[in-house]
């Protein structure tokens, strides 16, 4: 018992430690190593033979890649790119909280899309209540942005447009694919690093790598500079590790305050390590718009319990009590590491 409560316990501070430094993690890549299609392919590499060598260790089971799955999952793992190609370029030109600011915003785009396009039931009181906060947060925080600029707010706009659209496609997919979760992780990333190269060449982003290369320049090969690439590399794929691994040692309702609480430790980590975060008024409306994510949390998880429980009760009156699924924000989780 001892030993169950203590492997408990070290997935929980695992994926804790891992979902409040990993944004962080990727901003100080980012700062040291300044060709974000290069970083974000090397993340996708890290995680595809990753998730290879754990499945052939026996420590995960993920779907074996077949091409006809790879075609129906193309405009997903398209998305995810994009997703991602837009979450580095935010963090280059623009601070973490401005990052997460946005990234908050995105429970309130997810259900306008829910309801205009999947035609799902509008939200409730409370999660209409919420989606306000985090709305009145970000607009403060927007207006009193003394590091705005037009890049850094042109990128973040991209990126929660992104973030939103593959949100509510991998809801899509996993009804449709009946891929299991570790199968989403190495789809998304495998094809996602094929289209890296497309990318870079479409960005011009490979004239400035080989001019590295070709140079020697100090920056391409400073030890700093490969630490924070590996970092983040490999946060990247722990993350995945623990966040499925607590997702399945603890209940729903503990796993959601545990993401509550890592946002606010990202916020007060990249407070205290440097000075690249908002000002004192910024940082209320970021708390602020954090509120409104607990508040959301919250009604979803309230909701989310009793559907389940009547869920439940089906499956017992019709003696099948052993189908368990994932929910789609442990599906979101591991497919999408990077954009915690």
């Amino acid at each position: 018992m001892a030993k169950q409560a203590y492997a408990t316990s070290s997935l929980v501070v695992g994926y804790a430690l891992c979902s409040s430094l990993l944004a962080i993690i990727n901003k100080y890549a980012i700062t040291k190593f300044s060709y974000p299609g290069l970083l974000t392919a090397l993340q996708y590499l890290t995680s595809v033979v990753g998730v290879w060598v754990l499945g052939k260790l026996g420590f995960l089971c993920h779907d074996a890649f077949n091409l006809q799955t790879a075609k129906k999952f193309a405009p997903a793992a398209a998305v995810f790119y994009l997703a991602i190609f837009t979450n580095t370029h935010l963090l280059k030109h623009a601070n973490v909280d401005t990052f997460i600011v946005f990234r908050s915003l995105t429970p309130l785009l997810v259900a306008i899309a829910d309801t205009t396009f999947r035609k799902q039931p509008c939200p409730s009181k409370l999660t209409f209540l919420s989606l306000v906060i985090i709305l009145g947060g970000a607009v403060g925080y927007v207006m009193t942005d003394s590091a705005f600029t037009l890049t850094a707010y042109s990128w973040a706009l991209a990126y929660l447009i992104t973030i939103t659209t593959e949100m509510v496609y991998i809801k899509h997919m996993v009804t449709n694919l009946g891929l299991n979760t570790w199968g989403f992780v190495l789809y998304n990333n495998l094809l996602s690093l094929l289209m890296a190269p497309v990318f870079g060449f479409l960005t011009g982003e490979h004239l400035s790598v080989f001019r590295a290369i070709e140079s020697r320049g100090q920056s391409w090969f400073e030890l700093d500079s490969f630490v924070a690439v590996a970092l983040s590399c490999v946060f990247g794929l722990l993350i995945s590790f623990f966040g499925f691994a607590a997702r399945k040692a603890i209940s729903a309702t503990a796993f959601t305050v545990t993401g509550v609480v890592n946002k606010f430790l990202t916020v007060a980590i990249n407070v205290m390590i440097w000075d690249k975060h908002a000002s004192t008024f910024g940082l209320v409306c970021l708390l602020f718009t954090l509120t409104g994510g607990v508040l959301y949390q919250q009604s979803v998880t309230t909701k989310g319990n009793s559907s389940a429980q009547r869920e439940a009760a089906a499956k017992q009156g019709r003696g099948d009590d052993d189908a368990v699924e994932l929910d789609e924000e442990s599906q979101r989780l591991v497919s999408s590491p990077k954009v915690i």
